[in-house]
């Protein structure tokens, strides 16, 4: 959308909100009726499925009291719309910024972020990161002056890792109703759904059977399942088996199911996107509803130790890691299953390291090898050895967060055009996505390599 435009959608989404719009869309205010605000001789995009048409906002307090046909209101303050684009704030379905909307601080920086792109709800716990005290949460982040709308999911990693841990294993039969009672109590305190992370440790340790039977907690009370599915490569199972382990979830929980950020990552599924499409259609015509969401660049985000290391290293939290990568023998095993990893990632050279504030901000996890004259795979784990002691000391972040390119422009190209296929940011504090902190260096590094 062209700067002009957008301009008059933040207007919208600050004085009112997707919900408010929508809400009175057809309703008429008398011409006479004093109003705070009209926005005038724009194109409205009233966010249903009718034609854009030439006409009037009128806004009274926190509420629209008119979208239709011009007419002339007593107002306070005219916007001239004419030429421009009117809408209701954007929803963005896959966000990060739960991360810090919980410090006052932070908020209003990390807001003004979302709110500039005209979005005014955000969706937060999401990757099976939401916590299922939602009630709590939902206190918290009013507290801290949040200002968007607020949609939140319960997440499985929480709900795992508050009954087993960070370990690979199964739930016995009371540990799995625990977790089957967490959900069901994030659902009640005003989750929409259940949220999974299946490529991320520990939620990878679930088999399909666990999630099902968790995921029918949020499906009863009418929640949708939205995921991270397991695999968008070939690290596990395979992108097009991860497709239907998604879609069986659904069937089997009997709930809607969401793909978060769908995607064909890596040298070994690109152009896999026609059949992911495929399944998803088939899925969608034998009655499952199902959706997805997709941010249209060519890198992904995520960190250094999901993306490289292998799962079983992982298995026990960081603690056991460090053992691990303190015993040659199981450091070998671990730089070499890396070394395959990498492969996949498009090598060292598409990792961009990403966190702020650290040595290696801005540079390829290859300039930074080269940097301190290590292998690839040696310095991504002195990073990722940093990270795990930044975080015993409480400080945030840990600087192993990255951004890899690794997407083909025609897969993106190609899931961009489904009708089930909505625009989310995943942006987060720091990371490109939330424009307001676009690093430079990360504009330079993508124009190079177009």
């Amino acid at each position: 959308m062209p700067p002009a435009p957008l301009r008059i959608v933040r207007t919208m989404a600050m004085l009112s909100g997707a919900a408010a719009l929508l809400s009175v869309s057809g309703a008429a205010a008398r011409a006479d009726e004093a109003v705070d605000v009209v926005i005038r001789g724009g194109t409205i995009y009233d966010g249903g499925e009718g034609k854009p048409f030439i006409g009037d906002v009128a806004i009274r307090g926190d509420r629209i009291v008119h979208v239709g046909a011009p007419g002339r209101y007593a107002a306070a303050r005219v916007i001239d719309a004419k030429g421009l684009i009117v809408a209701p704030g954007f929803i963005d379905p896959h966000t990060h910024a739960d991360s810090f909307l919980r410090s006052p601080d932070k908020a209003m920086r990390v807001n003004a972020a979302w709110l500039n792109q005209g979005v005014s709800t955000v969706m937060i716990g999401v990757d099976g990161s939401g916590t299922p005290d939602v009630a709590d949460d939902a206190a918290k982040l009013e507290a801290s002056g949040v200002g968007t709308n607020i949609v939140s999911f319960v997440g499985f990693g929480p709900v795992r890792q508050r009954v087993l841990g960070q370990d690979a294993r199964a739930p016995d039969a009371a540990e799995l109703g625990r977790m089957r009672a967490l959900v069901a109590k994030g659902m009640c305190e005003g989750a929409v759904g259940l949220s999974t992370g299946l490529f991320y440790a520990p939620q990878s340790f679930a088999t399909t059977d666990e999630v099902v039977a968790v995921a029918r907690e949020a499906a009863a009370r009418g929640g949708i399942y939205d995921t991270h599915q397991r695999d968008e490569s070939s690290y596990s199972i395979g992108l097009l088996a991860s497709v239907q382990e998604v879609i069986d979830i659904g069937r089997q929980a009997g709930m809607p199911v969401h793909f978060a950020h769908l995607k064909a990552l890596g040298v070994d599924v690109h152009g896999q996107a026609g059949a992911v499409i495929a399944a998803i259609e088939a899925a969608r015509a034998a009655g499952v509803d199902v959706t997805a969401d997709q941010y249209p660049w060519l890198a992904s985000g995520s960190n250094l130790d999901a993306s490289l290391l292998p799962r079983w290293a992982v298995d026990g939290g960081d603690a056991a890691l460090l053992k691990r990568l303190d015993d040659p023998a199981t450091l070998a095993r671990v730089r070499e299953e890396m070394k395959e990893n990498l492969r996949r990632r498009g090598g060292a050279g598409a990792l961009l390291l990403i966190s702020q504030g650290y040595p290696w901000t801005g540079r390829t996890l290859e300039q930074a090898a080269a940097d301190w004259t290590l292998d690839s795979r040696d310095a991504a784990l002195r990073i990722i050895r940093r990270s795990i002691e930044a975080k015993a000391r409480g400080e945030s972040g840990g600087g192993a967060a990255v951004a890899s390119f690794n997407m083909a422009q025609a897969d993106v190209d190609l899931l961009m055009k489904q009708t089930w296929m909505v625009t989310a940011s995943d942006g987060s504090d720091g990371h490109p996505r939330m424009f307001a902190t676009f690093p430079e260096k990360y504009a330079r590094y993508v124009r190079e390599r177009r």
